[in-house]
């Protein structure tokens, strides 16, 4: 059974390794805020575990057996907060802090059940792919909206960040998953972006296009 310290190192590993598997101490110490002595003694239980290949001085590599507890980590969080969205009513604004607590519940048949009951989603209510048992995910081929090009037609699916305040920002202009919208013009100046859904008009900053994930018409 592992400690819900144990599961937060997992879940920071999980959002954190590059395309080749690896994080950094420092990445690490940074994204937790947690010093890195404190972040190197845990490493080192990883690495006893064979969760990760660790050694002084190089990135940490995570193993397939660390991928997949980290990976089960991150299914229960977005397991959760799909179940609070989906079939208790709360917003996507408001899921995260809640899914922070119950994801480390340890009944590995609790969250089987809550798969059961939600159909089994692929993904959760921001558009992240949701882990299954085997820690696979599903392959998202997603473009950033700063991406895109005046004239562009494309679809909202996910975002990037899930904070309160981000997905508020949101609510307020009625910006949700699956709005379909147009790229009217890009500010030279700024990158800011002025985009058409829903019959009206809306301007973006470069920093908010940034955090939102789309796929082409």
């Amino acid at each position: 059974m592992n400690s819900l310290t144990e599961e937060n190192y997992l879940k920071a590993i999980f959002h954190l390794i590059d395309d080749e598997q690896n994080v950094t101490i420092n990445e690490l110490s940074k994204f937790l805020g947690i010093k890195m002595p404190s972040v190197n003694s845990m490493i080192k239980k990883f690495s006893q575990k064979n969760w990760v290949i660790y050694e002084s001085y190089k990135p940490i590599k995570i193993t397939d057996k660390g991928r997949i507890e980290a990976a089960r980590v991150v299914r229960k969080h977005r397991l959760t907060e799909m179940f609070l969205v989906d079939k208790m009513g709360f917003g996507w604004e408001n899921v995260h802090e809640i899914a922070e607590q119950l994801e480390h519940i340890q009944s590995e048949i609790f969250f089987d059940k809550m798969d059961e009951i939600l159909n089994y989603p692929k993904i959760d209510p921001h558009g992240e792919p949701i882990p299954d048992k085997d820690g696979n995910i599903i392959n998202q081929d997603f473009s950033k909206l700063s991406e895109c090009v005046i004239g562009d037609k494309v679809t909202l699916r996910s975002v990037t960040i899930s904070t309160d305040d981000f997905l508020n920002y949101l609510n307020q202009r009625e910006l949700s998953l699956g709005i379909e919208i147009e790229i009217l013009s890009i500010e030279k100046f700024d990158s800011s972006f002025t985009i058409l859904f829903n019959n009206k008009k809306e301007s973006l900053s470069k920093m908010v296009c940034d955090k939102l994930l789309v796929t082409k018409r």
